[in-house]
């Protein structure tokens, strides 16, 4: 299913498209950054206790950890925070940009 949005502007040469591309990219590129960042708090879990995060979410506990609560509640907050930015991503790079029309595919 995908979603249009229309872009309307009264600007000579319609300058509107490239300002709210360029919006988007900027955002992309913030949302790339935040996300590497995710990975690399994410990674130290991973290699102490040698599995990934959807092993640890599905199966582990914060028993299991020996850092108990504060180990368990960081990594499956980073866990969570990774997928909501890998969503936000996704959304953002399914845009396709028309000369007066944005293709937004959900």
């Amino acid at each position: 299913m995908s979603t249009t949005l229309y872009v309307k502007s009264n600007k000579v040469g319609n300058k509107v498209l490239p300002l709210v591309k360029s919006a988007i990219d900027a955002e992309i590129t913030q949302l790339e950054l935040a996300l590497e960042m995710a990975f690399k708090r994410i990674s130290p879990f991973e290699e102490k206790y040698k599995t990934g995060p959807e092993y640890f979410i599905t199966n582990m506990t914060a028993e299991d950890l020996d850092g108990n609560d504060d180990e368990y509640i960081n990594w499956a907050g980073e866990y969570k925070l990774k997928l909501k930015l890998e969503d936000k991503l996704r959304q953002l790079r399914e845009i396709e940009y028309d000369k007066d029309v944005f293709l937004l595919n959900n």
